[in-house]
């Protein structure tokens, strides 16, 4: 096979069985494979605060909005969600960090101190505010039709370093967030490229990774048990040709046996000294943090942290209480995280990424009766314009792309949407977007659909 592996050629009929039988063997999906060029990051953690952070009270400080605090904004809200009224002034304060001097909110003070090493964009934008069809767009290139995740097109291109762990694992603590599982699909790639979900509010194994234990057979009769397994079902394949969800299954069966041996150690975060036990602070975001570094330190590829199930950084009202109790659960591991993986060496070839869907609006939300009734103290779902950060992987660390209008209502100066993000990812991790597709459905797909430009100033 060529130096793209599996990449890009595989038709409808060209499924992992018939290119195993061309080889002359088993073909391990989740191996290694080479992208299209040198990659500047080789992993990627996704550190996403789902519901849509407010980047004016964090990472986008706008002292026109102060000014103008409680008054109308002297041109017209843009459409959002919700009706909205009075531009709401960030109750949050402002100070510069780093030899950069990038003003970071006091939400954020343990991630502010590794701002030297962030890359802050700034002129992010999408394309709706609401939170379906905003969250498929930025994990599936595609806000209503089944489309493959990122994660999924990731660990299809490059596989997996680690053939013990699933090559794409999304740990988020409660059960779900909004749109579920559709968050980390496969679509129409092979199933075994789908993120593996993981309630990271259970710390007991058997909690964590249901079944991941057969207590009533050895490990020598489970191999005996599975080897026979996989001979009736490569026969039952064979009759019924191409089948992805078959293979999908095959494949889960050896994953899930050869998981056992590394599953149980790799989530015990007991396992780490003191000191970095500290480092990261409690709690479970602490937690799931620190186990995104264990993951990808032993070769898993795409690690997807959400905050939590539902959509807890979506604050119509009490902007002030909400989001810095939320910021509060998660910023002292996110600085952590930054700092471990930059003594271990890691930062360099580890891509860290942090956003929502979308921002908020600077102007307040207007009161409804029966949710936010009597309340003048929340923003609306802001598509327009917003911040997302990314830190180490080859990018630009001290650095800050675009920006907003005065008040952090729309992206005017390099705007990046959510494509032009994609696009630049897929370049840092080896690909050329362009060329990176799947044959489906008698044409040619790729995660960015039709559009995306690589944003070449935030790379290094």
């Amino acid at each position: 096979m060529g130096a793209l592996g599996l990449m890009g050629v595989m038709s409808d009929s060209g499924s992992l069985a018939a290119l195993a039988k061309e080889s002359g063997g088993p073909l391990n999906p989740l191996a290694p494979k080479f992208p299209h060029f040198e990659p500047k990051a080789k992993r990627i953690i996704h550190l996403f605060a789902n519901g849509g952070p407010s980047h004016v009270d964090s990472w986008d400080e706008k002292p026109k909005l102060r000014q103008y605090h409680g008054q109308k904004l002297p041109t017209e809200n843009l459409r959002t969600e919700r009706p909205t009224g009075a531009a709401f002034g960030s109750p949050f304060l402002f100070r510069p960090y780093g030899e950069s001097g990038i003003r970071v909110s006091d939400l954020f003070p343990h991630t502010a101190k590794c701002v030297d090493d962030i890359c802050v964009i700034r002129s992010m934008h999408a394309d709706v505010p609401n939170h379906e069809p905003s969250l498929l767009l930025l994990n599936c290139g595609e806000p209503r039709q089944v489309r493959p995740s990122m994660g999924s097109w990731l660990t299809y291109g490059l596989g997996s370093e680690n053939q013990n762990l699933p090559g794409f694992i999304a740990m988020c603590p409660g059960g779900y967030p909004i749109q579920e599982s559709q968050n980390w699909q496969a679509g129409f790639l092979p199933g075994v490229y789908q993120g593996t979900y993981l309630d990271t509010k259970h710390t007991e194994i058997d909690k964590l990774i249901e079944n991941i234990r057969n207590d009533s057979l050895s490990e020598r009769n489970q191999r005996r048990q599975l080897d026979l397994l996989k001979i009736l079902n490569q026969r039952h394949l064979q009759q019924r040709g191409f089948d992805p969800q078959l293979e999908a299954r095959i494949e889960s069966f050896e994953l899930s046996f050869r998981m056992q041996t590394e599953a149980a150690e790799i989530f015990d975060v007991s396992h780490e000294p003191k000191h970095i036990l500290d480092m990261y602070g409690p709690g479970t975001q602490a937690r799931q943090i620190l186990i995104a570094r264990r993951l990808i330190e032993r070769g898993v590829r795409f690690v997807q942290v959400w905050h939590g199930d539902g959509q807890p950084w979506d604050n119509h009202d009490d902007i002030e209480v909400n989001h810095k109790r939320l910021a509060m659960q998660c910023d002292q591991a996110i600085g952590a995280l930054l700092t471990d993986l930059k003594q271990r060496g890691l930062l360099d070839e580890t891509l860290v990424i942090w956003g929502g869907e979308f921002g908020r609006t600077p102007v307040v939300e207007l009161p409804k009766q029966g949710s936010n009734a009597g309340k003048i103290n929340g923003r609306d779902h802001n598509h327009w314009g917003y911040t997302t950060w990314m830190a180490g992987g080859g990018v630009k660390g001290g650095y800050v792309h675009g920006a907003t209008d005065e008040f952090g209502f729309k992206a005017v100066e390099k705007p990046v949407h959510v494509h032009d993000l994609q696009a630049t990812i897929m370049k840092l991790m080896g690909f050329d977007h362009e060329r990176f597709t799947y044959h489906y459905a008698g044409r040619d797909y790729r995660l960015t659909d039709l559009y995306g430009k690589v944003v070449n100033e935030v790379i290094a």
